[in-house]
This record gives structure tokens, sequence and C-alpha cells, in this order.
């Protein structure tokens, strides 16, 4: 073990509060271009007059990169820099290639009716920031022990929140009062802070901040490194589909498809039911957000930390199993304001939660080998949910009325409550150690 008597300096390995600073900062700038990108610039156009389709091909290239970063883990545990780390490199490059398009964005100043322009910012930023969002899950697999997962969970999560709610909002005023230009400056700028931020602290002890810096790699990364495609691709392919691994990732399926869903019914709800009008129901949703983003980085973390991932997802799982039922039989009552505001808030806090609760088992799965590349299909698998949950709504309707969804959406959890029931995924250390006395315990009690 690397001695680290006398070291200087920010270092991951050595400190729990810089591990968990780390992981909720570069989610929350993570958050910003998000915000910017799918939620203040389809605003902006929508009140220059874009129609539905030009607004609606926006948002498709921009949300297109976050269906194929599939293929970014793969690179990662691939090809890295291990002299900075193992995903140092990749995470400051990142916010580099954010911050060049941002800036291009500013000078060339496109139009609300330029679409193609508008869309391949929004592609090329979003790009960046999927790769950074990879970088960062496989520097919390790597980095984080296990008696901090969903602590660190937690902090993630409520971090993109916190990031998106405030870009939404600082952008949005500046698109208003200052122009496009200036709201691509401002978040431009607040990358730049971040990149100064990741320059400064180093994973583990002797590595270099920068690639001039003095530093060597870490003699743990340089053994876990896998220097050709067919051991990545052949240690991805056993982990991915070894018996618990294919069962993790149904249970995550299932619970995916909660979000997709919900996020498609409650505009519908609030509009045809109770008779909000889209501003109305905009700020609810993103308020919603907001909440949960501070419950999962408070109470989510804290009693995932404390009773452990299985308990804490089961939990969640039934409570959410429960309100849909209730949503489900209550349809008639659907115009009233208060059982839509309770259902609204509900679901997002109860979906980042579970969410938050189940990260732990995933992170548990992953050969750390491969850490990015298994994690990543782990989070494409939910996002897969998620896209299926949307598509459903339309036939749900169809098939049943608009209530339907419930339904599906309740299928989708109790498949992934029996599931964390009855298969016994990795656990924290601590249990297997306490089986361990149990069992020498009853076999040194006398006959």
């Amino acid at each position: 073990m690397t001695d680290t008597s006398g070291a200087t300096g920010l270092v991951l390995e050595r400190s729990r509060s810089l591990r968990l600073f780390t992981l909720f900062i570069l989610y929350v700038g993570q958050g910003m271009p998000i915000g910017l990108f799918w939620f203040a610039v389809p605003a902006w156009m929508a009140v220059n007059g874009a129609s539905a389709a030009d607004v609606g091909s926006v948002a498709a290239l921009t949300a297109l990169p976050w269906s194929l970063k599939l293929v970014n883990g793969f690179f990662m545990d691939r090809y890295t820099f291990l002299a900075m780390g193992r995903r140092r490199a990749w995470i400051l490059g990142a916010q580099l290639v954010m911050i060049a398009s941002l800036l291009m964005a500013a000078a060339l100043n496109p139009s609300a009716s330029d679409v193609a322009v508008l869309g391949a910012i929004g592609f090329v930023v979003n790009m960046a920031t999927t790769f950074q969002d990879v970088a960062v899950d496989g520097l919390a697999v790597d980095i984080m022990t296990e008696g901090e997962r969903a602590r660190g969970s937690g902090m993630m999560f409520g971090g993109q929140a916190i990031g998106i709610a405030a870009a939404t909002a600082m952008t949005g005023y500046v698109i208003e009062d200052f122009g496009a230009p200036a709201a691509y400056l401002c978040v431009a700028a607040m990358i730049a802070l971040l990149c100064l931020f990741i320059a400064a602290f180093k994973e583990r002890e002797g590595e270099r901040n920068l690639p001039w810096s003095k530093g060597e790699a870490h003699e743990r990364n340089l053994a876990i490194q896998l220097d050709a495609w067919w051991p990545l691709l052949k240690s991805t392919f056993i982990s991915i589909f070894a018996g618990k691994s294919i069962l993790w990732i149904i249970a995550l399926f299932g619970g995916g498809i909660l979000y997709g869903g919900m996020t498609g019914v409650s505009p519908l709800i609030g509009a045809n039911y109770v008779g909000w009008d889209v501003s109305t129901i905009s700020w609810h949703n993103a308020l919603a957000g907001l909440v949960s983003g501070i419950l999962v980085m408070t109470l989510g973390g804290w009693l995932g930390d404390r009773f452990g991932a299985k308990a804490i997802g089961t939990l969640w799982i039934v409570v959410t199993i429960v309100s849909l039922a209730a949503m489900f039989v209550l349809e008639p009552q659907w115009s009233s304001p208060v059982l839509f505001m309770a259902f609204l808030y509900g679901w997002m806090a109860l979906n980042n939660l579970r969410t938050v609760a189940m990260l732990p088992v995933s992170m548990r799965l992953c050969d750390k080998k491969v850490a990015a590349t298994q994690f990543t299909i782990y989070m494409a698998v939910a996002n897969f949910g998620i896209s299926f949950g949307a598509f459903m709504l339309g036939l749900a309707d169809k098939m049943g009325g608009l209530a339907s969804i419930f339904v599906i959406a309740g299928i989708g959890q109790l498949v992934a409550l029996l599931l964390l029931v009855i298969v016994k995924f990795p656990r924290r250390p601590e249990y297997y150690d306490m089986l361990k006395r149990k069992e020498l315990r009853m076999v040194q009690k006398p006959a």
C-alpha cells in the first residue's frame, strides 16, 4: 500500500469529506448544461415563435447523446492517462470541450429559428456532458469506500438536481434580459471554475495534477488497467452476463419504467383534470425536482448508510407501489389540486430515493477493471426502461384509459421488488462478517 504519511494536497483517497464534496460538485456542474439546453433554450425558442416541430428537433438532438453514451465507458476503461488517475483526465477533457462549445455558441449567436445550429450545439455540449457523467460514475465506483456509497449516491443525484434547477433559473433570467450569448457565457464560466477544482485534486497519492506536473501512475491502477480491447470486452461480457448481474439488469429496467410513464402522465393530469396552465405545471415540476434532490442528499444517503441498500430500496419500492395503486383507484378525484400535488412531489421523490438506494448494488456488482463500462451499461438499461415507460403511455391510454399507465409502472416496480427480495445481491462486507460470526456460534454450540 502507498505510504501517505506526510502527504500534501487534495487527495480523494485520503479524505471522505473531499470524496463526497467532489462527487456533489461534479454533478452540480453536470446539471448546468442540462438546465440550459433541456429547459431554458426550448423555452426561449417557444417564446420567440419557434414551432413545436422546431423545439422538438432541438430537444431530440440535445437528448441523443444520452442514448449513445453506452460506448463511452469502453473508451474510458481502455484509454486513460494513468499518471492523472483513471478518471480525472476524461473529466477535465470533457469540461474543456463543453467550455469551447459554449464559447462558439456565444460567438455564432444563433437565433431561435436556427434549428440546425442550435441542435448541433446542444448535441456537442451534451455529448461532452455524457463523457463527464460516465467518468464521474466510474470515479465513484473506483474511489468510494463501501460504507459511503449510499451517501455518495445521494450527493450525486442531489447535486445534479440542484445544478439543473440553478442553471434553469439563472439562464432563463439571463436569456430574457441579456440574450442567449450571455447565458452560454455564464454556463461556460461556471464550468471553467469547476475545471480549476478538478485540476487541484488527485485521485490517489503520487499522481499528477496536470499532464505537465510531477507524478506517476498509482500501483493499484497499473495492476487493474486493461491495455487491449479483447480483455476489456471479455471482462465486461463476463461481468454483465453473470447470473445476478442479468437479474439486476431486469430490476433496473423495471424500476426505470416509472420515470418515463410518470413524466408523461403528470402534465396530462395537470392540464386535463386539474386545469393548470403550462407555466404552473412547469414551476411545480421544477420545485418537485429540487425538493427530491435535497431529500436524496440528506434522508436518502443517511438511510442507505444506516440500514443498507436492500432494506431501504425495498421500502421505497413498496411505498411507490402503494402510491401507484392509490392513484389508479382515485381516478375520479384526479381534478383535486391537493391530490395532484401529492402525486407529483411524491413520485419524483420516491423515484430518486429508490434510485439512490439501489445504486450501491450496481457498484458492488461492477468489476473494478471495467467499472465505467459496466456501470454505464446498468444506467443505460435503466434509461431504456424510462423510454419504454414513456412509449407505453400512449398504448396504455388506448387500452384502458390514462389510469392504465399506473398499472404498467406498478408491474415494473413489482418485478424490481421481487428480484430485490428473492435474489441474494451483494451486500456490505459487514453483512457477510455477521453471517460468518453467526455460523461460527452455531458450530461451536454444544449439542
